[in-house]
């Protein structure tokens, strides 16, 4: 498609220099380094701007809605935590959102490409993005082959994780199940097979291994030809899981004690509101929730017509995407209270059987209802006989279900389970959410391949490699094979917990800055009214220039400060014996590799700098020698 002509120069400061310097040297002048500017007629695009927000949406909707969210929620005061959360919505959020797509638009490059443009000493800024992006593709895949594993373990009769296997004497349940429960057994046992602790080292988990070749095979599939196919899989990916969640809505709502669990969800604790944590957590949901930093939304943005209208598709996206964190809380928090409310009269149930065995009463004397009525009762009338229940008598705390904070695998693969394996036809609700799961799982990791291959693709020593799709896929696949080992989930939480906060914080820290500070706010807005025929308002300035930048460093300072007072960097090991997680020390060399997870993808930036800065001073050199040389004949 014809693009309408770009004045190189005059958008960019460096542009005069490299043009000039580029005359002396050679006598021709040339663009920017590997840079189009607008002007790539060959370069795929979009079939239509709906593909894009599809795209987006696929790519920003992803596990984090359905998981991490809901526990935020219920960590800080219900629906009070919706207060920061949509107000750093639209003081973070949607500002960074824009401004990364309209770096994308203009440049029609990748990250790496794109950043080098504005400044070559900011190249290292896009191949930090990418490293960040290959840390993710590493182990969030693997999440993939977890939802494949119970996808397919979901065809049974009677669900693997509804009840404990018998050991091998056949005398009864396993025992490290019994101490545990059958869901967390089947999570921690038969699909992960983990070991006691990071130290324990074992092999690779044949069933997990073969769930992440057939993950990365359909990443491949749908990647392979670029936007086309990409493009025509998101209408898919994007829309089919909203299919889902309406689906668990109306089934979740209908479950007995489901209002329990939405009450909760919405009945605000405003005190919650003067924690700090609270307000950086709600910032931190949105910037990472939105996928800001990893290249992904630069990569999609530079596949758009130059004139697409990327303002509004900004607030779309990151509507839905935040609307879709509230729907999925409201699902995920009425299965939860079903669970809750399924454990309390369970609970009262066995209560209630304890106290007509022991008092020899008749069996419709206590009901579920009068339980606690009965306890105190009979402890008022038979001290003695209720005194030697002793520990037997179990307390039964409806309020205390539902705090019980659950978040990430705990919730999507445990939780959740256990709350699916007590419906009416278990086996439909679990294929239909762990499908659901896949989807929004496949979703994310297009966003995140492409935020690699694209960049690569438009360096010169890639493109000319026949199957970069291949390459890149293969080589994830083999490196995250070190998941589906018996440590490998502790590894998977280094890399979960470490791999991509500290980074990208720095990343859009340094994205914002340059856009605003170095490249030039003014410069910036001539740049979006080229594209829209209109310049930037006031809230977008003031965002951008202003609010944005200040939050992003008090989250960049919350960290450091946060991680130091943390001390020794911690995870969660199974104990068989005692059927439970424990919190363990990461040892001296897993600690050290968390240290170079933190600093590798950021010092991309400084040593991309300094080796910019080497090669324009070798160059420099170069020319002067050879002036000297020519006046000295």
């Amino acid at each position: 498609l014809e693009q309408p002509p770009v004045d190189t120069l005059s958008l960019f400061p460096i542009g005069r220099c490299h043009w000039i310097c580029s005359i002396i040297q050679t006598g021709v002048p040339s663009l920017l380094p590997d840079s189009t500017m607008g002007k790539d007629a060959t370069r795929a695009e979009w079939d239509n701007p709906m593909q894009f927000v599809l795209a987006c949406v696929s790519y920003a909707v992803g596990l984090g809605n359905v998981w991490r969210f809901p526990y935020l929620c219920q960590m800080h005061g219900g629906g009070g935590f919706l207060i920061p959360y949509l107000l750093m919505l639209v003081l973070l959020g949607v500002p960074l959102f824009y401004m990364e797509l309209a770096i994308g638009q203009k440049m029609r490059l990748g990250s790496i490409g794109a950043w080098r443009a504005i400044n070559p000493y900011l190249g290292g800024v896009g191949l930090a993005s990418v490293v960040t992006s290959m840390y993710l593709c590493l182990y969030y895949n693997v999440i993939n082959a977890w939802s494949f594993w119970y996808l397919f373990h979901s065809f049974q009769s009677v669900l693997p994780w509804a009840e404990c296997p018998v050991n091998s004497n056949l005398t009864g349940p396993v025992e490290e199940c019994e101490r545990a429960t059958p869901t967390q057994y089947f999570f921690y046992r038969e699909t992960l097979d983990i070991s006691g602790s990071i130290e324990e080292n074992g092999g690779i988990h044949m069933g997990q291994a073969l769930c992440l070749l057939l993950a990365w095979m359909i990443v491949y599939l749908f990647i392979v030809k670029g936007v086309k196919s990409t493009g025509k899989v998101v209408y898919f990916t994007a829309t089919f899981p909203y299919l889902v969640l309406i689906i668990y809505l109306i089934r979740g709502v209908t479950l007995h004690g489901a209002i329990n669990g939405v009450k909760y969800m919405f009945t605000p604790k405003m005190e919650q509101l003067a924690n700090p944590t609270t307000w950086i957590n709600a910032a931190t949901q949105i910037f990472f929730s939105l996928g800001l930093g990893f290249g992904s939304l630069i990569a999609f943005a530079s596949y758009n017509q130059y004139n697409n209208n990327f303002e509004k598709q900004a607030i779309v996206v990151s509507t839905v995407n935040s609307s879709t964190s509230i729907f999925a809380s409201i699902v995920t928090f009425s299965i939860y209270g079903f669970k809750a409310t399924f454990n309390y009269e369970s609970c009262l149930e066995r209560v209630r059987l304890l106290l007509l065995n022991t008092f020899d009463l008749a069996e419709d004397t206590i009901s579920l209802e009068n339980v606690n009525h009965w306890i105190a009762e009979l402890n008022r009338t038979h001290t003695e006989q209720f005194a030697s229940l002793g520990g037997r008598l179990e307390t039964c705390d409806l309020e205390a279900e539902l705090d019980t904070a659950v978040e990430g695998t705990g919730l999507a693969f445990i939780v959740y389970s256990e709350a699916i394996k007590n419906m009416p036809v278990s086996q439909l609700w679990s294929v239909l959410y762990f499908i659901m799961l896949l989807l929004l799982g496949m979703g994310s990791m297009l966003g995140n391949v492409i935020a690699v291959i694209t960049p690569l693709s438009d360096l010169k020593f890639i493109s000319v490699l026949s199957y970069p799709v291949g390459l890149v896929c293969l080589f994830c696949l083999l490196l995250g094979l070190g998941f589906t080992t018996r440590s490998g989930n502790y590894w998977f939480t280094m890399f979960n917990d470490y791999g991509a906060t500290f980074s990208l914080l720095f990343i859009v820290l340094i994205e914002v800055i340059t856009v605003c500070y170095i490249y030039g706010i003014k410069r910036f807005e001539k740049d979006v009214e080229d594209m829209l025929g209109h310049r930037l308002n006031c809230y977008w300035k003031i965002m951008l220039a202003g609010v944005s930048p200040i939050l992003l460093i008090a989250l960049f300072i919350f960290y450091i400060v946060n991680y130091i007072q943390g001390g020794t960097p911690t995870y969660q090991a199974w104990n068989k014996e005692l059927g439970k997680s424990v919190v363990t020390e990461y040892p001296p060399y897993a600690q050290a590799f968390i240290g170079l997870l933190l600093a590798s993808s950021v010092c991309c930036i400084p040593l991309t700098a300094l080796y910019t800065y080497c090669k324009k001073r070798n160059l420099a050199s170069g020319k002067r020698e050879r002036t000297v040389s020519t006046v000295s004949l």
